[in-house]
């Protein structure tokens, strides 16, 4: 149980190595998936600053939205969990406090979101705001969030590291005015800063100077969800957002499926033939897992939509081997990386290398374990070349990252003896992934999938 009051409820995510199944037999399955983790961390954020209470419906519950429930609440933010009617939890209601708490700590975990987003709040609370994380985050980069900040009259004392640990000495306000930032290492400062500036003193005007932004459908979520409470944010230009001072609405938000989340699923029906449906597939998604639809189109497979939800079926040509640019659905890699694997020739992915300062260096860890298993894999500059060749089975590290798990977890479903030694990082984002997976395989039915509940009322 947290000190604000929550605990799990579900049963503890299972720690340490996982034997990964092999497919038998062709698929046929249906998968209903958590909550977004980016639609869920953004809609607390927005929640917290709003002009009234609001209700998030069928949220992720997961490490990192724990730690998002867990910042907001040390700020002084009321987040209560009541009766929903999704699949994997209670709905969240968030009443907001202005302005926000100071003298607390701040534990980010690995969440990338909790870190860059609840920076920019921190300036809100009156007194002092220290953020940490755990010591395999501590390396993501934050140089350019506390710069940013620091231009727009937050004190922050970082001792001289430009990184985490450090220290926001909160006024219970934030001048604001123009930034120029350098973002080309997470999409996630412009996000972040885009959250909190319609309560900055004189709103916004933020300008990107580096090379070109990664993952800008993220950025893309993060306009329209701040739209959806009221906030117009205008684009005078590529890399340049305008945001006026001004309310943010309380508002009743659902929270979309997490479609990068999909993806292992959705690779599997190629991998072991057959097909998988994920159910409530969203018309129109800002989510970078929107693209999937296409990506695994070109790869090769069959791709459908019907009555709410998206089918992949194996092609009969085999998985084909692509150049692809990732750049705007990086978090997409690890999947399309396995599927490569076992392609009908080689594969170049480019566009990602700012997925090497992500959960680990997804480029050399991914080349690594592939080799590993004796396969054929190159770091590029800016991306990673895949040459398929047998694979054995063995050791497949999952280097603290969900995604890296869920790799091992797809190429073990063609190559017998795949060991992920750590099938529990993917609670980060979804803590059901083990018992789904199953399921899967099973063929079990739908409506019996587990429901995972990170927080409860006490």
């Amino acid at each position: 149980m947290t000190a604000d009051g929550y605990s799990p409820r579900s049963a503890p995510v299972r720690r340490g190595r996982w034997s990964a199944p092999v497919a038998e037999a062709s698929l046929r399955a249906t998968v209903t998936v958590p909550g977004s983790k980016s639609l869920t961390n953004r809609e607390l954020i927005l929640a917290a600053l709003a002009d009234g209470p609001s209700r998030l419906a069928a949220p992720l519950h997961s490490d990192d939205s724990v730690r998002m429930v867990e910042a907001l609440r040390a700020l002084g933010v009321g987040i209560e969990a009541v009766d929903g009617v999704g699949t994997f939890g209670d709905d969240l209601v968030v009443t907001p406090v202005w302005p926000l708490r100071g003298g607390t700590v701040v534990d980010c975990g690995q969440a990338g979101t909790v870190m860059r987003f609840v920076a920019a709040l921190a300036g809100f609370g009156h007194g002092d705001v220290t953020l940490t994380a755990h010591e395999s985050a501590l390396h993501r980069p934050m140089g350019a969030m506390i710069k940013a900040l620091r231009d727009i009259g937050v004190d922050i004392d970082d001792g001289g590291h430009w990184a985490l640990p450090f220290t926001v000495k909160g006024r219970g306000h934030v001048r604001g005015g123009e930034i120029v930032i350098d973002a080309s290492a997470s999409s996630q400062f412009v996000s972040g800063l885009l959250l909190a500036a319609p309560r900055f003193d004189v709103g916004m005007h933020l300008i990107h100077s580096g090379p070109r932004l990664p993952s800008m459908p993220h950025i893309d979520m993060t306009i329209e969800a701040l739209a959806h409470r009221g906030v117009h944010v205008e684009r005078p230009a590529a890399g340049e957002w305008v945001v006026p001072a001004g309310a943010i609405r309380g508002k009743d938000v659902a929270i979309e499926p997490d479609l990068s989340n999909a993806a292992p699923f959705l690779g599997a029906a190629m991998i072991a033939g057959g097909s998988v449906s994920v159910r409530g597939w969203p018309a129109h998604s800002t989510q970078p897992g929107a693209m999937l639809t296409d990506i695994l189109s070109v790869m090769g497979a069959r791709v459908s939509r019907r009555g709410g939800a998206l089918t992949v079926t194996s092609g009969a040509g085999g998985i084909q081997g692509v150049d692809l640019d990732l750049s705007a659905a990086g978090e997409l890699t690890p999947t399309i990386f396995a599927l490569a694997a076992f392609a009908q020739a080689p594969t170049t992915l480019y566009g990602i290398g700012h997925i090497r300062g992500h959960e680990t260096d997804r480029i050399a860890a991914l080349v690594g374990e592939l080799r590993s298993l004796g396969g054929e894999a190159h770091e590029l500059a800016d991306g990673i070349r895949i040459v398929p060749r047998p694979l054995h089975g063995g050791v497949w590290r999952a280097h603290h990252d969900h995604r890296l798990a869920t790799t091992g977890a797809l190429v073990g479903l063609a190559v017998p003896g795949v060991v992920v030694d750590d099938i529990g990082t993917t609670a980060k984002t979804m803590p059901e992934f083990p018992q789904l997976w199953q399921r899967m395989l099973d063929g079990t039915p739908d409506d019996t999938a587990p429901r995972s509940e990170a927080l409860q009322a006490s």
